[in-house]
């Protein structure tokens, strides 16, 4: 990807999602309607196309007819055109894309497949809405906009690296247009997510061919951890997992899926994860009652490594395959580890190891002229996060999320899940800058942030947001007492 060219990018399409634009509720017309009932119809509702459906019992839609369509019929066929049916007309099958994709991934797949209208998805694969080029008109969908569909048509590990490469412009460049940190690391996760799946399908595509054959049975690709609740930074590594619904003797086939993901993510700029989070490994690869064993296992001993594959595994996240899988198993973990007060308490506890980086007179510790963000910072707060969801029997995943529903919940007071969100947004920035200066200037990117570039107020506000995130544990601990 060219860096200059995403250094000139609109932010809007980074900032809002497909929802937020789409038109709602869709306007629908029978197969055997007339071109002329349909051009009544859109004039009546001032629309530029209507979904063409079948039997009443039938989701999907067949097909779309669009004023231009109707247009050229007309221009063809003249008056006579007007009784001509739908069917006859309508282009399909009907492009589409999710309502929680941001705006950027539309552009860029309308642009591609040279398309004015495209149906809006929701997880279950029901329309819920139309997105059109019109409503799209302020926005410059130049070639860079494209970036998160030409992941969907990536052939080689080389065409991801590319793009992988690009992010710590884009991230600039967003920043700089004052879009608010926590939304350039969706973005950034975004992008991880849409590679770890295209990895998958390439994978899965090129065992074919090698002669293992398709898939033996459902599956779905998972990603952990930060690219699981959005929030993404420029230091990536894999963290991904693979449920199915085979049996064990089909392991060989997603242990060779597995291993080809592993390596073409390596290659597209996201390295191996150094404590084996992969699902290559057979404890990242397991059926729906392997899993359940796993997750069974965490919540009866919360000790040492245990601990940390609970951080990493309850924000999953499905990115390729039957996501219906993945909602089955969080439904399971979510009830495991609500009915289990030892499990959460236990976790808690591991808070007090994750101690702001403050000396004893308040004072911010370094380690040549740097303090780690991560793991007396960011960790602290992410972890409450996910074990007060994890109390409430919160699906999401987002750390901001799951503080909010949290505190509707009752479970820690609205002021505290405000000033902890707030916290997390501070860290996000201070450590997402750090980054991009550090890979401007050839350094390797991490979480310490150097010190002395900090003006003297943001230096006093990371003081007390420190200080602030030292109280964690105890709020904690009041939720889980309560």
């Amino acid at each position: 990807m060219n860096p200059d060219a995403l250094q000139r990018l609109d932010s809007f399409p980074y900032r809002h999602r497909v929802a937020e634009v789409m038109s709602s509720p869709v306007v629908t017309m029978p197969a055997e309607a007339t071109v002329k009932q349909a051009c009544d119809l859109m004039i009546e509702k001032g629309i530029s196309s209507v979904l063409v459906t079948g039997d009443p019992g039938t989701a999907a839609p067949l097909g779309i007819v669009t004023e231009r369509d109707a247009l050229r019929l007309i221009a063809e066929a003249g008056e006579a055109a007007l009784a001509a049916p739908l069917s006859r007309l309508m282009s399909s099958p009907v492009e589409g894309v999710t309502q929680d994709a941001f705006v950027y991934l539309a552009l860029g797949r309308m642009d591609r497949l040279n398309v004015r209208h495209m149906a809006v998805f929701d997880t279950d694969g029901s329309v819920v809405g139309i997105l059109s080029a019109r409503q799209l008109l302020r926005q410059r969908a130049g070639s860079a906009l494209a970036i998160g569909d030409r992941i969907g048509v990536a052939r080689s590990s080389e065409e991801m690296l590319e793009i992988v490469r690009g992010l710590p412009a884009l991230a600039s460049s967003l920043l700089a247009e004052q879009v608010a940190p926590l939304d350039v690391a969706a973005v950034i996760s975004g992008v991880m997510r849409d590679v770890t799946g295209r990895a998958a399908t390439l994978s899965t595509e090129a065992m074919v061919e090698a002669g293992w054959g398709p898939a033996p049975a459902p599956w779905c690709a998972l990603i952990l951890g930060s690219g699981g609740r959005g929030e993404s930074l420029l230091a990536p590594d894999q963290d991904n997992g693979i449920l199915h619904a085979g049996t064990p003797k089909d392991d060989a086939w997603y242990a060779e899926l597995g291993r080809r993901m592993a390596d073409m993510l390596n290659e597209a700029g996201i390295p191996y994860c150094k404590g084996g989070v992969m699902a290559k490994n057979p404890e990242w690869r397991h059926d729906e009652t392997g899993w359940r064993r796993a997750i069974d296992i965490w919540a009866e001993r919360p000790i040492g490594e245990n601990l940390l594959n609970v951080d990493i595994f309850f924000d999953f996240q499905a990115v390729e395959g039957r996501a219906d899988l993945a909602e089955l198993l969080r439904a399971y973990a979510l009830d495991r580890a609500r009915k289990t007060i030892g499990f959460l308490r236990n976790l808690s506890l591991n808070q007090r190891e994750m101690r702001p980086p403050l000396g004893f007179f308040g004072g911010i510790q370094t380690i040549d002229g740097r303090v780690d963000l991560k793991i007396g910072g960011l960790l602290p707060v992410v972890s409450a996060a996910r074990i007060l969801a994890l109390r409430g029997g919160v699906a999401a995943t987002a750390t901001a999320d799951r503080l909010r529903e949290a505190a509707s919940l009752g479970l820690i007071a609205e002021n505290d899940a405000a000033d902890l969100a707030g916290a997390h947004r501070i860290l996000v920035r201070l450590v997402l800058e750090q980054q991009i200066e550090d890979i401007a200037e050839g350094r390797q990117p991490g979480t310490r942030v150097e010190l002395a570039r900090l003006s003297k107020p943001q230096r006093n506000l990371l003081r007390e947001v420190l200080r602030r995130i030292g109280q964690v544990p105890d709020m904690v601990q009041d939720a889980l007492s309560a």
